[in-house]
């Protein structure tokens, strides 16, 4: 499959990119930068948007806009320099931050929550308990709740045509698979699905039109994975970076697979070496993806 470096970004942590197929383009977020990314492909316009605190990831909404999560909270944007306060996540948990976020086909928004891992000056810092747990956000603020689960890292939702929730803790290095129950959407049946695959950590993922997930491996992985809804590895992409973040399928006929990256915790040897840690990149797969779901 051919691999192209489509911007070299330098994010420290890119995540959560959705391609909206009304305008034909590109966004994501660099989580530590604190900035927002659109990429347009057909004229290769690029622009950020700068936040005023961690933005851990965002979704399209129905009316045209996008919902983003930061730090605490889940906020409405216009593609300007405003950010309207939806919701807050957590507000008894002060040591917690959101983390994953995808609109699910219900047209709510899922996010997770984890323990902070990023000091104020954007260092790493130590995780030392599984405290992140699973949320789901409506448009009208309320939050709930679905799982009494706890995880290192969230990471991952993808929804199964059988009704199921497939996610991740990627300090478990595992993707479980969830009943989803009700309009609610509370979750039971958890099932483990993969565990201990041994090219790095699971990350971000999206789904195609076959019903397989694609999966970015983290923290060494280099690659991202194919996989069946019932965990069986189809097939794996290597690429040439070595923190793959979060990916989508985009284009007009939805059969590029773009890739976010990542560089943190690398040194500035290591940076030296490989300039390309934290590009955004488009594979070639042959496979169609799926539309995203639009919040609201």
């Amino acid at each position: 499959m051919t691999v192209e470096i489509v911007i070299a970004a330098e994010n420290i942590v890119g995540e959560s990119v959705v391609w909206d197929d009304r305008s034909n383009t590109l966004y994501w977020v660099d989580i530590i930068n604190q900035k927002i990314h659109s990429y347009v492909p057909a004229t290769r316009a690029h622009k950020t948007w700068r936040t005023a605190d961690l933005v851990t990831s965002i979704g399209l909404r129905e009316d045209g806009g996008a919902i983003v999560g930061f730090k605490k909270q889940l906020m409405l944007w216009n593609y300007d320099e405003c950010f309207v306060p939806l919701a807050e996540i957590e507000p008894e948990s002060p040591d917690n931050r959101l983390n994953e976020g995808v609109v699910g086909p219900d047209g709510a928004f899922w996010v997770g929550t984890m323990q902070n891992n990023i000091n104020a000056d954007g260092t790493p810092k130590d995780i030392t308990a599984s405290t992140g747990r699973l949320y789901r956000c409506t448009p009208d603020g309320s939050v709930a709740s679905v799982s009494e689960d706890k995880f290192g890292i969230t990471n991952t939702f993808v929804w199964t045509d059988d009704g199921r929730l497939i996610t991740a803790d990627t300090l478990e290095n595992a993707l479980y698979s969830y009943r989803v129950n009700g309009s609610g959407g509370t979750l039971s049946d958890r099932k483990t699905i993969l565990k201990d695959f041994d090219q790095g950590l699971p990350d971000g993922s999206c789904q195609d039109s076959e019903g397989y997930i694609w999966n970015c491996r983290v923290v060494g992985g280099s690659c991202v994975a194919r996989l069946s809804p019932d965990g069986v590895v189809e097939r794996v992409v290597e690429l040439p970076c070595s923190w793959p973040t979060s990916c989508t399928f985009g284009g007009p006929d939805l059969k590029t697979l773009y890739v976010t990256s990542a560089r943190f915790t690398m040194d500035s040897t290591h940076l030296m070496e490989f300039p390309q840690e934290g590009a955004l990149m488009a594979v070639d797969t042959g496979f169609t993806g799926v539309l995203a779901n639009r919040f609201g």
